[in-house]
């Protein structure tokens, strides 16, 4: 139960952040909003290591595999639409299209297990559930 409330409440937090970060881009450009949140992001990360929170080792960053670093790649990008498209789209038609293809993209990860994440069985049920929740997006969406 407390995965999911962190869950909900990283959904939270994602709403409010691409919300202040289309306000940024409104204010300095879309590419030079990416860069500051991705700047302040990377000096609040080294704070909070530097402040012993870590519980990893930094030294160890050989071990992983090359395309785990892509994930700052893609946080680039994630950014970078997410400004655009709430700018373009509001914030609420903007997280309902995230949050479908997150779901999407989750239940393909899911299903083949990329990654090294176990592989979980696709069912009737999640099939129908991405069907229904599609439709909500739909419904909220059409104006």
């Amino acid at each position: 139960m407390l995965a999911l409330l962190m869950a909900a409440l990283s959904g939270i937090l994602m709403a409010l952040q691409g919300s202040l970060n289309s306000a940024l881009g409104k204010a300095v450009g879309l590419l030079e909003a990416t860069f500051v949140v991705q700047v302040v992001g990377s000096i609040t990360g080294l704070i909070l290591l530097l402040a012993g929170l870590g519980q990893g080792s930094l030294l160890k960053f050989r071990e992983a595999p090359w395309y785990t670093y892509l994930g700052g790649l893609l946080g680039v990008a994630i950014v970078y639409l997410v400004v655009a498209a709430i700018a373009q789209a509001g914030v609420a038609s903007a997280t309902t299209a995230i949050i479908l293809g997150q779901v999407i993209t989750a239940a393909m990860v899911d299903y083949f297990g990329w990654f090294g994440v176990e592989q979980v069985p696709f069912s009737l049920w999640k099939g129908l559930g991405i069907v229904l929740m599609a439709a909500g997006a739909w419904l909220l969406l059409s104006r």
